[in-house]
C-alpha cells in the first residue's frame, strides 16, 4: 500500500462566527419536493434535517475527483457545537503511561500527513430500501471524496505512552445530547486507529477542517463508514473493552447473517460495521431526467472501502449487454475513482441504464443489497431510467 505523504503546513481564512452560525435559508426544491437549503461556507444542497444538519450532495455536483468543502455532504448525530481554537484541548486518557491534554498547537508539531479517502455515511442510499426503513431517507448524496491532512492517529497516542497492546481506542467529541439523547461515542480496534492512513484530521482540501465538518480535529478512518469518523474530538481513551453506549450498541450494528425483507434482525446477530462494500453510483444523467437523441457522456463514481476499484461496467438496456466504463487515473485505496462512458442512444425512447463495480479482489457490486432493518450498506446495483426525445 502506498504511504500517505507528507506534507507541509499552511494556514487557510477562517469564515467568522456570524457566517458558521447564520441560519439555513431556503433557496428552491427538488422536483421530490425536497428542501434545497444553502447555509454559510455552502452551495445549495438537499435538506433532510436542519437541526441537527443533515444536507446531502445534489448528485449533479460530482463532477471532480476531490469534493470541494462547499458542496460535501453534512452529518450530524447532535447539535453541532461551538468549538473555540483557543480554548480546545485534547485530553488523553486510559491505559497510558502519563495523561495529557493537547491543544492544536501541539498536534499541528506533530508530523502531518495526508490521506485521500472517501467518506460515506452508513446509510447513504438508505431512501432506495424497499421495504422503506426508518431513518435518513439518504439518496446517492451522502458521501464525497477529499483530501485529509493531519497527524497519524498512532503518534498522538504516543504523546501520552499509550498501551499499544490494548484492544480499543474509545473516541469523543464537542457535541452532546439534549435531554436524553445518548453521548456519541465510538470505539476503534487498535489495529485499525495503528493503520499509517488513521489520522486526526485537522485541514480538509488544504483548508482548516470548517466547524460543520469537525474543526479543529476530527478521526479520518478509510475504508470503514462514516459513524468512526468521529468529528470535533475532544477526548481519546486507551481501553481493553468497546464502548457499550447507543452508538456502539444497538446502533450501526449490522446482520451477520441475511434476514428477509420486512423482518426484525436478531440482537444477537448483530456485528459492529467496519469497512464500506464495492459501490458505484450513476451520478449523470439523473433518474427521470429526458435527454436529446444526440451523443452523451454518462458519469459515475466508484469505490471499495479498503480495496480499490479495479472495473466499472455500464449497461444501457436493463441489463442484456454490459460495457467497460473509462476510469479515472487515480487508483488508490480509501478513494473512490471517477468513471465515464460515452454513449449515443441508437433510437428514442426509455432506457434502464446500470453500473456495477469490481474491486480489486473481486468483489462485484450485488444486484440486490442486503436489506436490514437500519437501511445501512445498501450497495446494490445502482439504476436510473431516462427517457430519450427525438431531437427537432
Amino acid at each position: 500500500m502506498k504511504k500517505p505523504r507528507r506534507t507541509t503546513q499552511r494556514i487557510a481564512t477562517r469564515p467568522t462566527r456570524r457566517e458558521l452560525f447564520a441560519y439555513l435559508v431556503v433557496v428552491g426544491r427538488i422536483a421530490q419536493g425536497q428542501e434545497l437549503v444553502t447555509i454559510p461556507g455552502k452551495r445549495a444542497l438537499l435538506l433532510h434535517n436542519d437541526r441537527p444538519e443533515d444536507l446531502e450532495t445534489p448528485t449533479g455536483y460530482f463532477d471532480s475527483w476531490l469534493t470541494p468543502n462547499e458542496i460535501f455532504f453534512v452529518r450530524q448525530h447532535l447539535p453541532r457545537p461551538k468549538v473555540e481554537e483557543r480554548t480546545y484541548r485534547l485530553a488523553l486518557s486510559g491505559r497510558v503511561s502519563r495523561e495529557a491534554q493537547l491543544t492544536t498547537a501541539d498536534l499541528r508539531k506533530l508530523p502531518q500527513y495526508t490521506v485521500p479517502a472517501t467518506l460515506e455515511c452508513t446509510g447513504n442510499s438508505r431512501g432506495l430500501f424497499r421495504p422503506r426503513v426508518t431513518g435518513v431517507q439518504w439518496m446517492r448524496g451522502a458521501i464525497g471524496n477529499a483530501e485529509w491532512t493531519g497527524p497519524r492517529l498512532s503518534d498522538v497516542l504516543k504523546v501520552a505512552g499509550a498501551d499499544f497492546n490494548a484492544s480499543y481506542i474509545t473516541a469523543n467529541g464537542a457535541d452532546v445530547g439534549l435531554a436524553k439523547t445518548p453521548d456519541f461515542i465510538r470505539s476503534l480496534p487498535m489495529d485499525k486507529a495503528l493503520h499509517p492512513a488513521t489520522l486526526l484530521a485537522l485541514k480538509m482540501n488544504r483548508e482548516l477542517i470548517p466547524d460543520i465538518h469537525g474543526f479543529p480535529a476530527r478521526l479520518v478512518v478509510p475504508g470503514w463508514d462514516g459513524t468512526s469518523w468521529v468529528k470535533w474530538v475532544t477526548s481519546l481513551s486507551v481501553t481493553n473493552e468497546a464502548d457499550q453506549g447507543f452508538f456502539m450498541n444497538p446502533a450501526y450494528r449490522f446482520p451477520k447473517h441475511a434476514v428477509a425483507p420486512g423482518t426484525p434482525a436478531n440482537p444477537g446477530d448483530l456485528e459492529v460495521i467496519k469497512g464500506m462494500p464495492v459501490k458505484s453510483l450513476i451520478m449523470s444523467p439523473s433518474d427521470q431526467d429526458r435527454l436529446k437523441l444526440a451523443p452523451t457522456v454518462l458519469r459515475g463514481i466508484a469505490w471499495a472501502g479498503e480495496e480499490r476499484i479495479s472495473r466499472v461496467e455500464i449497461s444501457t438496456d436493463g441489463g442484456r449487454r454490459w460495457r467497460d466504463a473509462l476510469l479515472s487515473p487515480q487508483d488508490l485505496p480509501f478513494a473512490w475513482r471517477l468513471w465515464t462512458l460515452s454513449w449515443t442512444p441508437p433510437q428514442e425512447g426509455y432506457y434502464t441504464i446500470l453500473s456495477r463495480a469490481t474491486d480489486t479482489t473481486g468483489n462485484v457490486q450485488p444486484l440486490v443489497a442486503t436489506w436490514n432493518p437500519s437501511g445501512y450498506l445498501y450497495n446494490a446495483i445502482d439504476q436510473i431510467g431516462i427517457t430519450v426525445e427525438k431531437t427537432i
